[in-house]
């Protein structure tokens, strides 16, 4: 049988199959020394944070007992019925992760410890009801704070001990790394240290793109501490300025495997981008509810992470099912003018004994910064189509350029807003 006649049958095989998909949305919060003597107050803040934004996951930080956990699942998660679970706790030397799961849809496998000269880092494994055989590996981090050469190092040398230990982990493997990084920029080891390619295991992908220091105006819809200008609770002032809080993800999860990163919506749940060194909740504030605002500002010094992941997602051929394509092309996505979403139809022909390609598909700003990767993997010849949400991003006009082996194209798109 010859090469083409093959992609043929395996082309038509699964574009005729269906394939079920399900959204589920992760987040990570610092939760700001849980529980303290004045939990039963920040508890309605955090009830409201909760309800609003609905996670299907919630990994915590500064959780600082058992005793914490169980009263946070039974008055803050499960305070409007019966609908979460946590994982088992790991009690360390000082403040530790946690992590909360959707009942109905995940089944909690382990905690693993990964000790550091400070603070815990906590593997959690966690996986879905409906496709059991996809381990999703989170691992959870509360990093060394502050600035300056030392601490930078500290950072670093945490980072030293979660990459060892994910040294095993091959790239196409579903993990996470979530938590309060306490990172200032892309210059910091610690940072450099996690995307850094290692023997193509263990690194972390970051879907957002920012060089240089992160307290800078240009980049305050990615901040996520302090959503407080004055003093209460123990907790930290200054206006939303840093970026402290993330969640990177294995190149498996996003190159759009079986688990699969939802493509812009990643976002700093309240961050409007119009509070750089102000209060979360001064008005107005365009992301949440005056509320859900309050509700942040009261609850902890740090605001939420959340984005959006696909499971039983796979690379699929979509468009005319009866032939392979015989050249290479980029469509104009759709629609265009776009707010905020656009689809972008593109296509990899058989050539010669070629069965795959390195694929790319980039969004790059008028000023050439990358700003989405939104494909980046290993594909057979057939028809694609990628989606991109531009929900965190400016109106204006926008580039995307199809990598595939030699292949280079590039089109205009626009967003109008």
């Amino acid at each position: 049988m010859n090469l083409k006649k093959l992609i043929f049958i395996l082309f038509i095989g699964i574009s005729c199959t269906s394939f079920s998909q399900e959204n589920v949305k992760i987040m990570t919060y610092n939760l700001l020394n849980y529980p303290d003597i004045d939990s039963a107050i920040r508890n309605p803040n955090f009830r409201k944070v909760i309800r609003n934004s609905n996670p299907d996951i919630l990994v915590v930080q500064e959780m600082t007992s058992l005793a914490g956990m169980n009263g946070f699942l039974s008055n803050v998660m499960n305070a409007y019925g019966n609908v979460y679970s946590m994982g088992t706790f790991i009690d360390g030397t000082d403040t530790d992760n946690g992590i909360f799961f959707r009942t109905s849809k995940f089944n909690f496998i382990s905690n693993t410890r990964i000790r550091t000269s400070i603070r815990d880092i906590n593997e959690f494994k966690i996986v879905h009801v409906n496709y059991p055989a996809d381990t999703l590996r989170i691992f959870s981090v509360h990093l060394k704070s502050s600035s300056g050469t030392a601490n930078e190092n500290q950072r670093a040398a945490e980072v030293d001990s979660l990459r060892k230990f994910t040294s095993t982990l091959s790239a196409n493997l579903f993990y996470m790394v979530v938590g309060d990084f306490n990172i200032y920029g892309d210059y910091e080891p610690a940072y450099i240290k996690l995307k850094q390619i290692t023997n193509g295991n263990g690194h972390f992908t970051d879907a957002i793109t920012m060089s240089g220091v992160w307290n800078q105006f240009q980049y305050r819809q990615y901040h996520t501490q302090s959503p407080r200008t004055r003093g209460f609770g123990g907790g930290a002032t200054g206006g939303m300025d840093d970026r402290f809080d993330m969640i990177l993800m294995s190149p498996g999860i996003f190159n759009a495997g079986r688990i699969a990163y939802l493509p812009g919506t990643m976002i700093p749940y309240g961050n409007d981008g119009n509070h750089y060194n102000d209060s979360i909740n001064r008005r107005p504030n365009t992301a949440v509810p005056d509320s859900v605002a309050d509700a942040i500002h009261y609850a902890s010094d740090h605001i939420p992470v959340i984005a959006t992941f696909t499971f039983g997602n796979v690379i699929g051929i979509s468009g005319n099912n009866q032939t392979i394509p015989d050249k290479f092309e980029l469509s104009q996505n759709y629609p265009n003018p776009f707010n905020p979403v656009t689809k972008i139809k593109y296509e990899i022909p058989v050539a010669g004994q070629r069965n795959s390609y390195d694929t790319k598909l980039i969004v790059y700003d008028m000023l050439g910064r990358e700003v989405s990767t939104l494909v980046n993997a290993q594909l057979p010849p057939g028809k694609y189509e990628a989606v991109w949400n531009a929900s965190n991003m400016p109106s204006g006009v926008y580039l995307y350029t199809l990598y595939a082996g030699e292949y280079r194209e590039t089109r205009k798109m626009i967003l109008l807003k």
